[in-house]
């Protein structure tokens, strides 16, 4: 009995030494998006996107010698529950990177995990800016890569003179509005020309906001809707501009968080001439996106599917990280986040990506107006890519910091004072 407890135990431990040989065999790499709730219309395809480009990465032999294997969890559009799901990812699953969150609330929600077990998060979505971790890569844009673009063009353009902004109510939108509030006014609009209205996630009825909107913009100056309302909610708010026969002639909106997903499915004639911001539009032709459109089709099994603008920095971040990878010859997360600076790779619009010290990139920023089939004319575009910037400049608390974690090895360094006043090496 004696000997077979003996033997038992032993080959448990032969078990237990292979499981963890295996484990060691693979380089594990989290997936951190709703796949169900409120924002799972859009952060789904981002799940999609991370296990296509996983899949890419091992038919080209892995990495470091290793395969890849995605670790996938659902925080279900629960902020507290994103930072549950962080912890289980790193301290659990041990991976070894994340790609994940979108809503800015769902990336605070996890910023102290990932600083407290030094994880190492690629974040893929437009945002308010005023942060720059040591633990985490902004491949989407900052506001000054979307937002201020943005407001430029309906200003210079279409001649705008006043402006509703209308957003979730959340963290995003209520700083990004803060900015260009201030934008605004540093550029004379005065404040009874601006309207501000904020709604709760999943929001179903706006025929009173839609009308509150219509109202402000019958005062005879030009009127344009600047949308930062994020997930499924963006459904009943164009139909209710639809319903209410608000066109892109008499109030433009442009939207930062509507791309061709969330179009999908629901009928955009009604929206033509609409506008969104983004820093890449499937409708753009080059041989890089006509590539990865293609290998999208063919992974996900369905032409009718939708590439996006996250999705393409999904796609940017990834190569970014295995080229630091390749570079540092480890997944170490502080040796992978030195090597990664300064390193370039395509995107898919013809230009490049480039990691600044800041822990941002480069971008360019198009304006694209809503066809009738949910895909986008490009009507402006900047001339090159624009560097991320992680502080404003039009907001006092921000306009004297500066991010550098290569030489100042801090996040906010003010130059006035010339301390670091947050996180630093």
């Amino acid at each position: 009995m004696i000997r077979r407890a003996l033997l038992s135990a032993a080959a448990a431990g032969l078990l237990a030494a292979s499981s963890l040989a295996q484990a060691a065999d693979t380089i594990k790499v989290g997936v951190l998006h709703s796949l169900s709730g409120t924002m799972a219309i859009s952060e789904t395809t981002l799940k999609d996107t991370v296990l296509m480009m996983i899949d890419e990465q091992n038919k080209k032999g892995g990495l470091l010698g290793k395969k890849l294997e995605a670790v996938v969890v659902d925080p279900a559009s629960n902020w507290p529950l994103f930072a549950e799901k962080a912890r289980e990812l790193l301290a659990k699953n041990k991976v070894d990177v994340v790609f994940g969150c979108w809503t800015s609330v769902s990336r605070k929600s996890v910023l102290p995990v990932f600083e407290e077990l030094n994880g190492l998060l690629f974040y893929p979505v437009q945002y308010e800016g005023e942060e720059s971790s040591k633990n985490v890569f902004y491949t989407g844009a900052a506001p000054n890569q979307q937002a201020i673009p943005a407001v430029d063009y309906l200003m210079k353009d279409l001649k705008v003179k006043r402006w509703v902004l209308a957003g979730t109510d959340y963290v995003y939108p209520r700083t990004t509005n803060k900015i260009l509030e201030a934008y605004l006014k540093s550029k004379g609009v005065k404040a009874e020309d601006i309207m501000i209205n904020y709604t709760p996630f999943g929001q179903s009825d706006w025929q009173s906001i839609v009308s509150d909107i219509k109202k402000f913009g019958s005062a005879g100056k030009k009127t344009a809707v600047v949308s930062t309302i994020n997930g499924d909610a963006n459904v009943p708010f164009y139909k209710e501009l639809g319903n209410q026969k608000i066109s892109a002639e008499d109030i433009p909106v442009v939207a930062f968080s509507v791309g061709e997903e969330e179009l999908a499915g629901i009928d955009t004639k009604p929206l033509q001439g609409h506008l969104a911001a983004w820093n890449y539009f499937q409708s753009i032709k080059s041989p890089a996106n006509k590539v990865a459109i293609d290998n999208w089709h063919k992974f996900i099994k369905n032409d009718k599917r939708t590439f996006n603008d996250p999705m393409e920095a999904t796609y940017i971040g990834f190569n970014l990280w295995v080229k630091a990878v390749e570079k540092a010859k480890t997944t170490d997360v502080s040796k992978v986040s030195d090597a990664i600076i300064g390193l370039e790779t395509p995107n898919l619009t013809g230009g490049v990506a480039k990691v600044l010290p800041n822990h941002h990139i480069t971008k360019p920023v198009y304006i694209g107006e809503i066809k009738d089939d949910g895909q986008f004319d490009i009507v402006w575009k900047t001339k090159a890519e624009v560097p991320g910037d992680a502080w404003s400049d039009f907001l006092p608390g921000s306009k004297d910091l500066v991010a550098d974690w290569v030489t100042l090895k801090c996040g906010n360094y003010n130059t006035k004072t010339k301390k670091c006043s947050g996180q630093n090496f």
